[in-house]
């Protein structure tokens, strides 16, 4: 089947906010009508409680994700919620009036646009909240309200917030405060279509599906799909799939999803034994047990040949994200285990996403932990920002490392090499995630004679010699082939 994922993303670097934790802006500060009590920004995020970060504040820092390199936002929940995450959704159309509402919404969304950065919203279309207006109906009115149809009850009464009672409604995964919408009946369907419909016409460049596994309703993915790109034929939409996501990635569903299929193995490959298995064994991912290079150049070999390749140029790559303690910690803070692993995401297809402040080194363990707010710049690991900075640019400048092919050439030991090719444009990329010293690698093998080899990005003194390359402890190196 022959089918098109958006040519912007395949050439995309994201960058993952969650909302209240990135960003406090001093302009709702001002109005009366918001001197709400928020938790000290510096201190460790609760699960309840708010830090007020807003959109306004997200607009300030454009010129920082700009300079970083940054092309496309995806930012975690924005409407209206009880909720500091906002999973938990009260209005479809209204922006939470703790991120500045609506006109904070617009006013970002203009900003990012002038800086030619695309804007992805996360769409929570399987269950809403019990504010959810249709649902609070049910709630006043039992069996008399009109929206009785748009959720699956079970019994009188409803208990929505005691515990010691069953719910007798239908929610994810038995949390009573998300009640699942029925989306087999036509008025539902309709009115998720139409805000999907809505927020593309506004202007957003597509939409993050969040749980999009739990709608089971026939058909339900690919006529949301039909419907947003007959608005915006550019609209990306990524799935929240952890796993083999083929049957949401055959060309009428989503262009891509979340590749934690990435994120596991690159881990395991780079930090090996350095994984906090505390962190890891809860959030299904794997970033374990260790693996060698040829184990890792396996699993690469088998992700590439799971999807289309255009699916596999506009997969959303990432280390770390809102449902995963930080790859920070999950490596013990080891900083050679983060930069050998951004470097395999941001020289592998796809679409790199970097999640707010893993740039600077931002520790979080497990969920609430790893929602912490972006820390002030003194505390910044100014090494690791140099790094992604480098990547990022060289990832820009070189077509071959976006939708150019991927061949691996070298996977001994813990030494792993693989090219990136487009036409002329050749990019080698080795490195060793051994604690040794890599036996010297024959080079005249990976080049043809007469060809000029060029260092772009050296890591721990690994070089390029005449006729071979010198990889030491925990080193990487890529070069250009002309």
């Amino acid at each position: 089947m022959a089918f098109q994922t958006p040519d912007w993303v395949k050439h995309a670097v994201f960058y993952q906010i969650f909302p209240d934790r990135f960003a406090r802006t001093q302009q709702h500060l001002n109005d009366p009508a918001m001197a709400v009590t928020l938790e000290p920004w510096e201190s460790p995020p609760t699960p309840f409680g708010y830090k007020g970060g807003d959109l306004w504040g997200v607009a300030e820092k454009l010129d920082y994700l700009a300079d970083l390199g940054v092309t496309a936002i995806y930012m975690t929940p924005i409407f209206q919620s009880a909720c500091n995450h906002r999973y938990h959704t009260h209005d479809y159309y209204q922006v939470d009036p703790l991120l500045g509402g609506n006109p904070a919404f617009f006013d970002l969304l203009e900003a990012a646009h002038a800086k030619d950065i695309k804007v992805v919203l996360d769409g929570v279309f399987n269950h809403c909240s019990r504010g959810f207006f249709f649902f609070n109906d049910i709630l006043e009115n039992g069996p008399n309200s009109p929206w009785l149809e748009w959720f699956e009850v079970g019994g009188w009464p409803l208990s929505a917030y005691d515990g010691s009672q069953p719910a007798n409604y239908r929610s994810w995964i038995d949390n009573r405060a998300l009640p699942a919408f029925k989306h087999d009946h036509p008025a539902v369907r309709e009115y998720l279509m139409r805000v999907g419909e809505y927020w593309v016409r506004q202007g957003i460049d597509g939409w993050r599906l969040d749980v999009p596994f739990e709608i089971k309703t026939e058909g339900f993915w690919q006529e949301f799909r039909d419907r947003i790109k007959a608005i915006n034929p550019e609209a990306y939409i990524v799935g929240e799939v952890w796993t083999d996501a083929s049957q949401w990635l055959d060309g009428t569903q989503f262009d891509g999803v979340m590749n934690y299929m990435f994120t596991g193995p690159t881990m395991a490959f780079t930090a090996g034994d350095r994984i906090r298995m505390d962190l890891v064994e809860k959030p299904h991912y794997y970033p374990y047990p260790a693996l060698d290079a040829a184990g890792y150049g396996e699993n690469i070999q088998q992700l590439l040949a799971l999807y289309p390749w255009e699916i596999q140029l506009t997969q959303l790559n990432l280390l770390s994200s809102h449902d995963v303690a930080r790859i920070y910690s999950v490596v013990n803070g080891d900083d050679a285990s983060m930069v050998l692993s951004t470097l395999l995401l941001l020289t592998f297809p796809g679409a790199p996403s970097i999640y707010y402040g893993d740039e600077v080194g931002l520790p979080g363990e497990l969920d609430p932990d790893c929602r912490r707010t972006f820390p002030p710049e003194k505390e910044w690991h100014l090494d690791l920002l140099t790094v992604h900075r480098e990547l990022i640019a060289l990832r820009h400048r070189h077509p071959a490392l976006r939708i150019g092919t991927y061949d691996v050439l070298h996977a001994e030991g813990q030494v792993y090499g693989f090219s990136r090719t487009l036409g002329s444009d050749r990019i080698l990329v080795f490195l060793n995630a051994g604690e040794g010293s890599a036996p010297a690698i024959a080079t005249d093998t990976l080049i043809s004679e007469g060809q000029t080899v060029h260092e772009v990005f050296s890591y721990h003194g690994a070089t390029w010699n005449q006729n071979s390359l010198t990889l030491p402890s925990r080193s990487a190196v890529v070069v250009t082939v002309e």
